[in-house]
């Protein structure tokens, strides 16, 4: 799919149209000597960006509040909202056909039932809006790699995707096992399994066994039992000797019955109690990282910074604020399942009250039944023996379901990474093919022969970019980005893999202009592809023809939003 148009519209009123073509669309900012990128405090050439990305199911909160510099624009924030500003960005299969086979989606920045978000303009949800993108440009139904996760590579706008040329989600939040699914759906294989799931999962019973050995391991549970049990078979037969009437024996196999239920409810609720508690120190951890700074003692400096820069619009508390809330949204999710947990506990702790208190009247009719004073001494002893054998069955049945689920997980992962592994050929055959190109763009482009490899040395397929020659050259992070994005959509139209046929890429700037010159004139020309630019006019190469690629010119007077 290639970007034909970005509108803005407030009403029936157009604010601002933008009309993509083939090959290089460069957004340039007039303003001199200034390299802020944001559209809090710039004229909102990333923004373009920013508001593609909202288009393609993004969150829009960047639009309006800098994700690295966390600084909030509360007037363009007003502005969106208070207008029910819409978002129009029409996609085409063809740029030589642009009136076939288009994709128009449109967005408000409003919630509930006054939310727009339009495909073709059919109101869809949140779920479903993601799906029919995916299904509209990917053309797959696959649960993973999700939509999101499928476009993060061709809207550089983040420095986590600015930074890391294969690793463009989330950072912190995303396991190799998604990326690895990611990474092969990438090159034609298609790797949607459970492997994220399974690897928490795996990760967490491992975080409650090592909790276990704090207090003991199975082989030590195991041998106190033989102990126990010995100890009881001899004091059972001991037991024998004496004159017992039948309600007596009676009563003991009750008793004996519920000291079994005691002991599995106190499995379940010792399992449950310690789930809880690893919420809440993942959540105390998560507590420990929200700011509380005293503003006061910094308001001079704010005060003195706004004399000196009348155009700073937020202060330090909005940025602890924004920060705080990031935290808290972590939170909420973590702590999501301490409902049901904390429902369950009261269940489990209600029913072995009630079980407690049987015990309770059955060993009092017990002791009230025996006169003989060995046989009581016999009788304490196997209670004392049988306690601690409930005690000892209990680790062990937690021991043993845990290495249970273990066994189960990794089964799980060693049969999906075996059938992972009989593809290898295919793989491996695939980068192969992707390399001949990725290779000469990114040699032609900053001189040095990059290649990209897939390790399945640990059981999961990890994805590493790297040199030929020892020395990288003069070749730039960015360089290496757009070598590898301009060469993915190359190979995937030989190979027919559907894909976005767009990169939308910012800080450009930090490219040499040699590289800028080279890369804008020869190889985007080469590619069928649109080259998306926000640049200021003053970074870019004196001997470029700007006008050839000019899309949008924004300045400090007539900025993106016209505001």
């Amino acid at each position: 799919m290639f970007l034909k148009t970005l509108e803005i519209i407030n009403n029936d009123s157009l604010i601002r149209r933008i009309d993509f073509k083939k090959g290089v669309n460069l957004i340039i900012d007039e303003t001199k000597n200034d390299n802020r990128t944001s559209s809090g405090n710039g004229v909102g050439k990333t923004t373009v960006l920013r508001l593609i990305d909202f288009c393609l199911d993004g969150s829009g909160d960047n639009i309006y509040t800098d994700p690295e510099f966390k600084t909030h624009n509360s007037a363009v924030e007003e502005y969106l909202k208070n207008n029910n500003i819409i978002i129009r960005l029409t996609l085409v299969e063809d740029l030589n056909k642009l009136d076939v086979g288009n994709l128009v989606i449109e967005k408000n920045f409003l919630k509930r039932k006054e939310k727009i978000q339009k495909i073709n303009e059919e109101q869809l949800n949140r779920d479903n809006f993601s799906t029919r993108l995916k299904e509209i440009i990917f053309k797959t139904d696959v649960d993973k790699p999700t939509f999101k996760q499928l476009k993060a590579k061709n809207i550089r706008d983040e420095k986590h995707k600015l930074l890391n040329t294969l690793r463009v989600l989330a950072p912190n939040v995303v396991t190799d096992a998604v990326y690895e699914t990611l990474h092969l759906f990438w090159f034609g294989i298609d790797a949607d399994t459970p492997k994220d799931k399974l690897t928490r999962d795996l990760t967490f019973e491992r975080k409650i066994q090592t909790r276990l050995r704090h207090s003991s391991n199975l082989p030590q549970i195991n041998q106190a039992l033989i102990i126990i049990n010995k100890k009881i078979a001899e004091l059972e037969g001991e037991k024998t000797k004496y004159n017992i009437n039948e309600n007596y024996q009676s009563d003991l196999t009750i008793l004996n019955q519920i000291k079994k239920e005691k002991s599995i409810l106190s499995t379940n609720i010792s399992r449950l109690e310690l789930r809880k508690e690893l919420i809440n120190e993942s959540k105390n951890e998560l507590e420990s990282d929200i700011a509380n700074i005293d503003s006061l003692s910094i308001r001079k400096l704010y005060d003195t910074a706004k004399s000196l820069l009348p155009s700073v619009q937020k202060s330090f508390e909005d940025v602890i604020d924004f920060h705080n809330t990031m935290i808290k949204n972590k939170i909420a999710f973590i702590v999501e399942e301490l409902p049901s947990i904390e429902l369950e506990l009261a269940n489990r702790n209600s029913e072995i009250t009630k079980i407690l208190n049987k015990e309770q009247k059955l060993i009092e009719k017990i002791n009230n039944s025996i006169l003989l004073e060995d046989l009581q001494n016999i009788i304490y002893q196997l209670n004392s023996l049988y306690e601690q054998k409930g005690i000892h069955e209990q680790q062990k049945r937690i021991w043993v379901e845990s290495n249970n689920r273990v066994n189960q997980i990794e089964s799980s992962l060693n049969s999906i990474n075996d059938e992972l592994s009989s593809e290898d050929d295919l793989i491996q055959k695939n980068i192969t093919e992707f390399n001949a190109i990725f290779s000469d763009i990114s040699n032609r482009l900053d001189g040095a022969h990059s290649i990209l490899s897939a390790d399945n040395s640990t059981g999961l397929y990890k994805f590493e970019i790297t040199n030929v020659e020892n020395n990288p050259g003069t070749g730039t992070k960015k360089s290496q980005m757009a070598s590898f994005d301009l060469a993915y959509i190359k190979y995937a139209d030989f190979y027919k893999i559907p894909c976005l046929h767009f990169i939308l890429q910012d800080q450009i700037e930090n490219v040499h202009s040699n590289q800028i010159t080279n890369l804008l004139t020869q190889i985007v020309d080469e590619v069928n592809c649109q080259y998306v630019l926000p640049v200021l006019r003053d970074k870019l190469p004196s001997d470029l023809d700007v006008l050839k690629y000019e899309v949008l010119t924004l300045s400090q007077s007539d900025k993106l939003f016209r505001i």
